[in-house]
């Protein structure tokens, strides 16, 4: 999706990117240490001993299979907006949209089966990392919602389009980087419970 173009400088060239995507690809980058971090603080912590086994959430499954599909329909409003198609581009950049509050509300029920199993952020650290790593997926799903929101309000005025694609460009990555992390951090979770 991104694009640099060169740009002659005397005899060398070099290469440029748009520099909100720079800024995105930064913004990504920190993301990623911030789970590599806790992902390495949850090894450490369980090798410890102590470690609370419980049932996994079944609403999980489900938060999984909505966000891949969210991705999908990401991926097609970028398709619909380098076609021009604008109908389909609002269509699915709203579609994306409902996905993603009803990855929440699956979420938000996840939370509710692990009270359920007496499994609390307060207590055991094997509770306190899975709201964690859900909550702070949560959180940056939230500013996704956000950005797709703007996204999708410049889609209505005619300012995402063939020849406009950087927004939508960065929104997607980034959509696409969300649903990519979560279903590391399922794995993770799952294998390591």
């Amino acid at each position: 999706m991104d694009r640099a173009a060169d740009i002659p400088m005397g005899s060398v060239r070099v290469k440029s990117m748009h520099p909100q995507k720079f800024a995105m690809w930064l913004f990504i980058i920190s993301v990623l240490m911030i789970f590599i971090s806790l992902s390495s603080a949850y090894i450490v912590k369980k090798a410890e001993g102590d470690w609370l086994i419980f049932k996994f959430p079944e609403f999980f499954k489900v938060t999984s299979l909505v966000i891949v599909i969210s991705s999908v329909t990401m991926h097609l409003a970028y398709l619909a907006a380098k076609k021009n198609n604008l109908l389909l581009l609002r269509i699915y950049l709203g579609t994306t949209g409902l996905l993603a509050v009803g990855f929440l509300i699956g979420q938000i029920l996840s939370w509710n089966e692990l009270v359920t199993q007496d499994v609390f952020f307060v207590g055991n650290v094997a509770g306190s990392f899975i709201y964690i790593f859900t909550g702070l997926h949560g959180l940056h799903l939230v500013g996704g919602i956000i950005f797709l929101g703007v996204v999708l309000i410049n889609a209505f005025r005619y300012k995402v389009h063939s020849k406009s694609l950087a927004q939508i460009e960065i929104c997607a990555t980034y959509w696409h980087f969300l649903g990519g992390l979560w279903l590391y951090l399922y794995l993770f979770l799952l294998l390591n419970n």
